[in-house]
């Protein structure tokens, strides 16, 4: 793949335009950096090997986990209840 910097033009709504300008100007970065970060994360994400080498890229995979996710964490009595109950079905039932 070449390194050669090229020029292209994307067409969308101007709401949308603001506001990734705005998220872009909150994040200290130009639109045009913004929105190439973005396409780069996109296709880290679409990887089929996405291995976490960074603290920073650690934290990104929580948040995104954050987002992702809508419901509590169970707290760790729960978590062993379920431990235990799938033990007692388990085929030797240990």
């Amino acid at each position: 793949m070449s390194n050669r910097l090229v020029r292209i033009q994307v067409l969308l709504p101007e709401s949308e335009r603001e506001a990734f300008r705005r998220e872009a100007e909150r994040q200290g970065q130009s639109l045009s950096g913004w929105l190439r970060e973005s396409g780069v994360e996109r296709l880290d994400e679409s990887g089929d090997r996405r291995k976490i080498t960074t603290p920073a890229q650690l934290r990104k995979f929580f948040a995104a986990c954050d987002r992702r996710e809508q419901e509590r964490e169970p707290d760790w009595k729960e978590h062993l209840s379920v431990i235990d109950a799938s033990r007692g079905r388990g085929r030797s039932g240990t």
